[in-house]
């Protein structure tokens, strides 16, 4: 009975772990050509954050904030104040800029979700 694949694949299945093992087993790339490996992020590159693109006060300003929340917060990280927030994203090495617009709301205000936090953020800023 046939499945949908053919000899070529079981060899080239092979193959493919052959050339993974030294990647798997090490950690790090293993490969001579450096064009392979993906390009770290430059020194000098600007924050998503504080990017040219959709700042603070553009119309795409709440969908970036609440992205770069995301990106650190979780479900469990609500209900939480201003305070709370700031600290949890500190700990999560999130961008500067975030946590300082964050630490900036009103310390009493509570939030439920990434949702409220971003709206507040957006009017904010």
């Amino acid at each position: 009975m046939q499945r949908g694949s053919d000899r070529l694949n079981v060899h080239r299945d092979d193959e493919m772990k052959h050339e993974l093992k030294g990647l798997l087993r090490s950690g790090h790339p293993t490969r001579v050509e450096e064009w392979h490996d993906p390009e770290p992020a430059a020194d000098d590159d600007p924050e998503v954050w504080s990017g040219p693109v959709g700042g603070l006060g553009s119309p795409a300003s709440l969908e970036r904030v609440r992205s770069e929340l995301t990106r650190t917060l979780s479900r469990g990280s609500f209900p939480a104040t201003a305070r709370d927030l700031a600290r949890m994203l500190r700990r999560r090495n999130a961008p500067s800029g975030l946590i300082d617009a964050v630490a900036g709301l009103p310390h009493s205000a509570r939030y439920e979700n990434v949702q409220q936090l971003a709206e507040a953020l957006a009017a904010a800023g």
